[in-house]
């Protein structure tokens, strides 16, 4: 008998303003389960503070889709239908539709960003973008978005992102149009253009020397950062290994564990995510091998021990380098085997370089394959200022400095 679909996903919403709202899920598991349930809670602009999962809103004034939040949840798990002892063929997910969302605008600090947070507040996934600038100050946005309600093709859902749009960006919208893609969009799935050597080793290098810590984590003292651990225990449990990670607590911090052990093929029985001091998180995992066994090789361990500290430690990559004359800033995230990005990385980079009041003159994302494995690339071409001189060592550090911060949430 299965389990009713009501049942699969229940969200208990906090008491009173400022309390977490607790997602409890039941249904069968999968392997990389809990990474799919992380990625669609933090694509919603949630923080997870406790597993699983005890969640609140990354801004004050957000206003979360609930009932969405939860028809997602839901599209991720397993059916209880299934017999548990005669499991049927799993179908291929069909690729999501593609559509372009175009709009002219007239250039301003900030406008990327605003566009960005209207397309997430809407549920519209960014595929890939292509952001250029006239001589003449004005600005050509190019959205590939897939929706994560699949009702665009409907015409009060693209009458809705449109109105939102121009909403938002008011005076300053020239035109918005949205269409299915056509054939422009296989020149933007075979990638980016590649990146000089020079830049693609410093981007996508997988040493992590003590300088790199401190400069990748920004923490107030490399110490702090150094007190993270990683260790394996086999003697608590007679068919689990005990996976025990003590770490400085960061945005997508759960992710970053979940989706390297989907990555490594590694399930998950039960798990505990909390934090009992301030700036810390704790995460007991009791894990095996896709066998069902334990992991006994001390050779695996070190590997998968070595392989989490690389993916929570160094998860992103800033840098600001030179593009002929203009100043690139370059952000880099490896993808999953499955295909999927990281959540909101564009969001907040857009954000970051509004705050700081940085025009971005280009915009780009694509992929790249490097050091054997792929990576989401994010491409910002940026317009000199009075208070960012680019030409300003410092004034690189600092902008590279606020970049990572928003994104790992410090």
């Amino acid at each position: 008998m299965g389990v009713p679909s009501d049942d699969l996903v229940l969200i208990e919403s906090g008491k009173k303003a400022g309390d977490p709202s607790v997602i409890t899920v039941n249904c069968p598991d999968k392997t990389g389960l809990g990474c799919d349930l992380c990625r669609i809670i933090l694509e919603f602009g949630l923080c997870i503070t406790r597993g699983v999962f005890w969640v609140v809103p990354r801004s004050v004034s957000a206003t979360v889709r609930w009932a969405s939040l939860k028809n997602r949840l839901l599209s991720v798990c397993p059916s209880c239908s299934i017999s548990f002892y005669f499991q049927l063929p799993t179908r291929p997910t069909p690729s999501p539709v593609v559509y372009l969302l175009k709009f002219f605008c007239l250039n301003r600090k900030g406008l990327l960003h605003d566009a960005t947070h209207v397309l997430c507040e809407l549920e519209l996934i960014t595929q890939r973008v292509k952001v250029s600038t006239t001589p003449d100050g004005r600005v050509m946005d190019l959205f590939f978005i897939t929706d994560s309600m699949e009702l665009l093709h409907t015409k009060k859902r693209q009458d809705e992102t449109c109105e939102h749009l121009n909403a938002v960006l008011g005076d300053s919208c020239i035109s918005c149009e949205l269409q299915l893609v056509g054939p422009e969009y296989e020149c933007f799935q075979q990638g980016l253009s590649s990146l000089p050597p020079a830049v693609s080793k410093e981007l996508f290098s997988s040493e992590l020397s003590d300088n790199d810590i401190h400069s990748q984590a920004l923490t107030p003292d490399l110490t702090k950062l150094k007190k993270a651990s990683i260790t394996m225990d086999n003697s608590l449990s007679p068919a689990h290994t005990l996976l025990q990670i003590h770490s400085v607590d960061q945005k997508c911090l759960l992710y970053d564990i979940l989706r390297t052990l989907k990555d490594c093929n590694i399930q998950i029985a039960y798990g505990r995510f909390s934090s009992k001091t301030k700036d810390y998180r704790e995460v007991d995992l009791f894990i095996q091998q896709t066998d069902g066994r334990k992991i006994l090789d001390p050779a695996k361990q070190d590997t998968l021990c070595s392989r989490l500290r690389m993916e929570m430690l160094h998860p992103l990559r800033v840098i600001i380098t030179n593009r002929g004359p203009d100043t690139e800033l370059l952000v880099a995230n490896p993808v999953e085997l499955s295909g999927k990005g990281r959540p909101r990385v564009f969001y907040d980079v857009t954000l970051a370089l509004k705050v700081l009041g940085i025009c971005i003159f280009s915009a780009e994302i694509g992929r790249l394959s490097a050091s054997e494995r792929q990576w989401e690339v994010y491409r910002f071409l940026l317009d000199d200022t009075h208070e960012f001189p680019l030409a300003n060592f410092r004034a690189r550090n600092q902008i590279v400095d606020r970049v990572r911060r928003t994104l790992m949430g410090w």
